[in-house]
């Protein structure tokens, strides 16, 4: 059958004909929307996965941190702790001791969260003894460079929260911070005591260095600062502390 036409001879497009192209532009419309929609949730996939490549190298890294042993020792006295236990240690402290905070707005999550990251920087830095006054020269620089580093392996977000909640610990500003330090301290002392004194004794640590160190205890718990300063006592009478 001939193409219709119209009367002066130009050809004209019947019904069918006009839903059938209409059709397949409806069809094109859908293809592309589902082509677009499919390339974003590739898109989508992939920065997931690059994500999760990030955050499980983060875990990795920081395994390193059962590797990082400090001068403190075991109660047991068998050998030093690292500092993937103390971090365990201090921050299940803060838990349990949050009641003896001085600031009643104390967030202790927040706390518990900066105990948790405050010493991964020693996987690079290497632990620096608290009553090391040479090590403490040079001691922020290393840290700073080794938080660069270290938190830079996780994506954008985590990196820039975790950091933050680091440099946030370190300044001791804010009440979060102050009693999360608090217990950083805190715990030494009493590993200190219960092991009759063998780091300080080994170290030659005297009671005026002690009580200098826990005044950080003071600024997060005056409780907490009195029982560590009663222990300090007792331990020079005992002979664990020169006097």
């Amino acid at each position: 059958m001939p193409a219709p036409t119209r009367a002066n001879g130009s050809y004209c497009i019947t019904y069918n004909e006009l839903r059938k192209g209409q059709k397949n532009k409806t069809v094109g419309k859908y293809r592309s929307i589902i082509t677009e929609k499919a390339n974003q949730m590739a898109g989508e996939k992939e920065v997931k996965r690059d994500r999760l490549r990030m955050q499980i190298s983060f875990i990795l890294e920081i395994d390193g941190l059962k590797d990082v042993f400090r001068r403190t020792r075991l109660t047991n006295g068998s050998r030093r702790e690292n500092d993937a236990e103390h971090s365990w240690h201090i921050s299940l402290m803060a838990l349990l001791l949050s009641e003896y905070a001085d600031d009643e707005g104390v967030d202790i999550f927040r706390s518990v969260r900066m105990l948790l990251i405050h010493d991964i920087v020693e996987i690079d830095a290497g632990d620096t003894f608290a009553y090391d006054e040479e090590g403490y020269r040079d001691k922020s620089s290393r840290e700073k460079e080794a938080a660069a580093r270290i938190f830079a392996l996780l994506p954008g977000d985590q990196a820039k929260e975790l950091r933050g909640l680091w440099e946030e610990f370190e300044k001791r500003k804010t009440p979060d911070a102050r009693f999360a330090a608090a217990m950083d301290v805190f715990q030494p002392v009493l590993l200190n005591y219960e092991t009759q004194g063998v780091t300080w004794k080994s170290h030659g640590v005297s009671r005026s260095q002690v009580m200098k160190r826990i005044e950080t205890i003071r600024d997060g718990s005056e409780a907490l600062y009195r029982h560590a300063a009663a222990l300090v006592d007792d331990a020079v009478r005992r002979g664990y502390l020169e006097g």
